[in-house]
């Protein structure tokens, strides 16, 4: 048949070979060649597992082949500069030239399309003004906190140690030091590596309590005070759901649990370790905030939120009815959106649950404005920033500062290869294989995450004061424009809606919102 033409060739070499070597001995060489791909042909025919390969012996593989170089021929040579996910180039080699100090300017003009839908941009002041430096940071640390902490507008977003490489971590933390901003330990616990470089830390709880956890799983209290009072530690974040697998807990491979990761998560070495979906400490939203109470009490009043998803948005309204009628409020509240990223997660949670970041954001800040405690609550977006416009636009929807993970991780190397749940990173970021993560010089890559960390701060600091702004405070949603399908544009104030302070303390609540705020309740979820 014609799909076995290369192998019945190669049958016929065999014969050839068979009636020439008693004339030419020399033919036998091409044994070498003919055996094997005899042998391949016969196993792809009888015993492969792939019907490519039973239907067509050897020549099958190259389309395997194919397939396993598709990513990096559709990243070398077929994306355009705005067409990558979840990064696109432009954004990408915007994160390596500013943490390399190198070119970040641009000639001939933009590439960006800014006549296409969604297409964002700000409104620029013939009276520009300067940020002074310390319009930069905002202090975190509401009516019952002892100890607030002045954090920058930019820091290094959850990122746990087993999903990193040690030497990731270590250059992290390291280059959070120089900059002057924290980083978010992840819900992996608080590594040697989060504290080897000496930068400030926030402390993330996940459901597995790893790090203050008890033998079936639980909260421990006194490993929780011994280790969340250390001077380092400047914040305690309580995980309740992430953008990239809202309401599904992590499972870290026993293969993967080597002593350290054990040691620091407090799970037993060598066995899978499972992040259940929901907390044990707590069950209903006064039961978080009492949650959130505790560790604040357990830490002498250092800052405490917590980091969530939007999903039903009548459960984050009974957070609010919460704090309410328990009068404990959170010192920030960090809202991750859809498209937040991950080291591994079921396609479905990623690409299907979850709510976007502008709009969860927009959503915290409405219902915390609607309560009249949005003054006290600093609330900090998770999600797809890169640049200074990035920072710009989150903070004009509502947010008072940005955590940002895989740029970060773009400074230390990353090229997005994608293969962060398979423990091969090619740059030893996403990996527990020590022969990959000593590809990491942490002394010059610390350098890079502290050099991405300035250039982004200076650039935003830049934009706002293009804007005729000498404050990132008296940015609004006004500033921020976006284009639509019919090619007008609307700013954002008219785009979403933004409800007024103390709102949902009134009898007059706009349709919007009704619905959610009478189903919510702060004794469950509803």
């Amino acid at each position: 048949m014609a799909r076995n033409i290369f192998f019945t060739i190669a049958i016929g070499g065999i014969l050839a070979v068979t009636v020439l070597y008693p004339f030419w001995p020399p033919v036998s060489w091409a044994l070498l060649f003919l055996g094997p791909y005899i042998a391949l042909g016969l196993y792809d025919m009888y015993l492969s597992e792939h019907n490519v390969l039973r239907l067509y012996p050897v020549i099958g593989h190259m389309r395997y082949a194919m397939e396993f170089i598709s990513p990096e021929i559709q990243q070398y040579f077929i994306e355009t500069n705005e067409s990558g996910r979840p990064y696109n180039r432009l954004q990408r080699n915007l994160v390596y030239a500013r943490a390399g100090k190198g070119l970040d300017t641009q000639p001939f003009g933009t590439q960006w399309d800014i006549m296409d839908v969604g297409y964002q941009r700000a409104n620029h002041s013939l009276n520009p003004k300067k940020v002074p430096e310390d319009k930069t940071r905002v202090v975190v640390g509401g009516p019952d906190c002892k100890k607030p902490y002045n954090a920058s507008r930019l820091n290094i977003s959850a990122m746990s140690f087993g999903a990193l490489s040690p030497t990731a971590i270590h250059a992290l933390n390291a280059g959070a030091k120089r900059g002057g901003f924290y980083h978010n330990t992840g819900e992996g616990g608080l590594s040697p590596y989060h504290l080897a470089g000496g930068g400030d830390i926030v402390w993330q709880i996940g459901t597995g309590y790893f790090g203050c956890r008890t033998k079936d799983g639980g909260f421990d209290a006194e490993q929780f005070k011994k280790t969340a009072n250390q001077d380092v530690v400047k914040m305690i974040e309580i995980k309740l759901s992430q953008g990239a697998k809202p309401a599904h807990g992590g499972v870290l491979p026993g293969a993967k649990v080597n002593g350290e990761i054990a040691r620091t998560r407090g799970v037993p070495e060598g066995e899978d370790v499972i992040s259940p979906p929901a907390h044990k400490a707590f069950s209903t939203p006064e039961g978080l905030l009492k949650f959130v109470a505790e560790l604040r009490e357990m830490t002498d009043g250092k800052p405490v939120g917590f980091k969530l998803c939007i999903g039903k948005k009548s459960e984050f309204m009974s957070i609010c009815k919460a704090i309410l009628e328990t009068g404990i409020k959170p010192d920030f509240i960090t809202v991750d959106g859809a498209e937040g990223g991950t080291g591994a997660a079921p396609p479905e949670f990623s690409n299907r649950l979850g709510v976007p970041i502008n709009e969860g954001l927009i959503f915290v800040h409405n219902c915390l404005v609607g309560i009249a405690a949005r003054a006290d609550i600093r609330v900090i977006a998770s999600g797809k920033v890169v640049s200074g416009f990035d920072l710009m636009e989150k903070i004009a929807l509502g947010a008072d500062m940005c955590n940002v993970a895989r740029p970060m991780m773009f400074s230390l190397g990353c090229i997005q290869s994608l293969k962060c749940n398979t423990n091969k990173c090619p740059t030893g970021i996403a990996t527990q294989d020590p022969r990959r993560a000593r590809a990491i010089d942490v002394e010059d890559r610390q350098i890079r995450v502290a050099n991405y960390h300035a250039a982004t701060i200076e650039s935003f600091c830049e934009l706002v004061g293009a804007c005729g702004l000498d404050d990132p405070q008296y940015l609004t949603p006004h500033h921020i424009f976006q284009r639509m399908a019919d090619q007008t544009e609307l700013s954002a104030d008219l785009l979403y809606e933004f409800i007024d302070d103390g709102e949902l303390l009134t009898g007059k609540i706009r349709d919007s919102f009704h619905h959610d705020w009478v189903m919510a309740n702060a004794k469950e979820w509803p």
